[in-house]
């Protein structure tokens, strides 16, 4: 039988879907696990499959939670008229740390990509324009990464708000160029958010 096949092989297999974790680390985390956490590996099980079966896409953002409806979304206190747009739930929980923006998110779950097949109505841009040409937000501001493919679902976004009213901001470029947003110390993207601007 190949090792592959056999429970041992199986559990090192499923490890390795995690991103970043190749042959070797997710032999370790098996092992770890066998050999010195078996009660942390239950508990990890259990959460794992909870967190499958439970979290899902908030209706109103696409952030992630257990109702149907998110913290932030839910929460009257917040800027209703302020929307940022991001690429992914990590990126909310970085801004929220920042502790500069008060408004509400809308959360792509991506970025476009024509070469990995990943398309305005696989990031929700649809469902956004339209509830943003029904609202009274003010501005959005969009906070997807530096990259090439963060900058074109920016100017994507500004070109289907077409001649909307509403004021289209982008953080300022204190986010290292090519970097992710969830890996910024949070000093940074504070500075970022303030010093957003209109893009033209």
């Amino acid at each position: 039988m190949k090792n592959d096949e056999n429970l041992l092989g199986q559990l090192i297999q499923a490890f390795k879907i995690l991103p970043g974790i190749g042959e070797k680390s997710a032999q370790r985390m098996a092992f770890f696990l066998l050999e010195k956490n078996r009660e942390g590996g239950t508990q990890l099980a259990k959460l794992i499959s909870a967190s499958v079966e439970k979290i899902r896409n908030c209706s109103n953002c696409r952030n992630l939670t257990e109702e149907q409806i998110c913290e932030i979304c839910a929460d009257e206190r917040r800027d209703q008229k302020t929307i940022c747009v991001v690429e992914s739930p990590s990126d909310v929980i970085a801004i929220e740390k920042s502790g500069s923006f008060k408004g509400k998110y809308f959360v792509l779950m991506g970025r476009l990509s024509p070469i990995d097949g990943v398309t305005p109505q696989d990031l929700g841009i649809p469902k956004l324009i339209q509830s943003l040409n029904a609202s009274e937000v003010k501005e959005i501001i969009i906070a997807t990464s530096p990259t090439i493919e963060g900058d074109a679902t920016s100017f994507y976004i500004k070109d289907q708000l077409g001649e909307n009213n509403i004021l289209i901001s982008r953080i300022a470029y204190g986010v290292p160029m090519g970097g992710e947003l969830e890996y910024v110390d949070n000093t940074t993207l504070g500075r970022a958010i303030q010093g957003r601007r209109e893009i033209n």
